[in-house]
């Protein structure tokens, strides 16, 4: 059984009208059928307003779809109808852009950690500062981290803290919303090297929202190219990457500029054996 599941997924915006300008209905999502199972990747790709954002955001239960139907772990799921019970909350977490916005600057970056299991569980306070320190850990930051505020970090270690964040609840999906765009290329690397390990150790299904296609080549497994609202193109990461089917996919390969992933990695691995051999 899949992880999530969309089956025709609709999602329409009311624009009002003014003086010069009648009201209107805009189809943001135009019918997305998709499928992840656990330890997956499905890669969602497109350029700025091809709807892909406002797909993960149905996805990640933020907005509700406007037709069609989601199902998380086998369940129907509609927001727009009904509220979410504390349990189906927890399967599903998103992992924004911007490691600079998404955190509380105000806050520590224990409770930071600790928050979700404040507000949707009864978990006692020991525990929740024992599974925050855990979770530190897990994303490779030291226990110190705990007590210091975001604006201490670097947007590398703040992704990974917001990584952590997400996955506080034990969910079984997690939505990345341009996750290492804002980032250097070499972070990007230790990034998306992090995530791949989490996914192993946890066995977590991912929707991962980008517009670069090297780090979709490095992390999915599967890809659906977005246009305008449609599914131009759906298959294995292998199927699409060989042989583009559709010309806005064709077209959208020739256009991005592609940085070969285990380059970076390289460069990465030889910046480390250098500083070693000088320490």
């Amino acid at each position: 059984m899949s992880v999530v599941e969309g089956r025709n997924l609709i999602r329409d915006y009311y624009v009002p009208g003014s003086l010069t300008r009648a009201a209107k209905m805009v189809r943001a999502v135009k019918g997305i059928s998709f499928s992840v199972d656990r330890g997956k990747t499905l890669a969602i790709v497109g350029e700025s307003g091809s709807g892909k954002s406002t797909l993960a955001r149905i996805i990640a239960l933020i907005d509700p779809a406007s037709g069609g139907e989601l199902l998380i772990d086998g369940k129907p799921v509609d927001i727009g109808k009904a509220r979410l019970t504390r349990e189906m909350r927890s399967k599903v977490q998103m992992v924004f852009q911007n490691p600079y916005g998404s955190l509380n600057p105000r806050q520590k970056i224990g409770d930071v950690l600790m928050e979700p299991l404040l507000l949707n569980t009864d978990t006692p306070a020991a525990e929740r500062r024992r599974r925050a320190e855990e979770m530190l850990a897990k994303v490779g930051l030291p226990p110190e981290v705990f007590n210091r505020y975001p604006h201490m970090f670097s947007g590398g270690q703040r992704q990974r803290i917001a990584i952590a964040r997400a996955l506080m609840l034990n969910p079984t999906l997690l939505v990345l919303d341009e996750p290492v765009s804002a980032l250097d290329l070499s972070v990007q690397a230790q990034v998306l090297n992090l995530l791949a390990d989490l996914q192993d150790e946890f066995n977590l299904a991912y929707v991962f929202i980008s517009h670069d296609l090297s780090v979709v080549r490095y992390i999915a497994d599967d890809v659906l190219v977005m246009n305008k609202g449609e599914a131009v193109e759906q298959g294995s990461r292998e199927e699409v990457f060989a042989d583009p089917r559709h010309p806005y996919t064709r077209e959208l390969f020739a256009a991005t500029p592609v940085t070969d992933i285990e380059a970076i990695r390289e460069r990465v691995a030889r910046r480390k054996a250098l500083r070693a051999a000088m320490a």
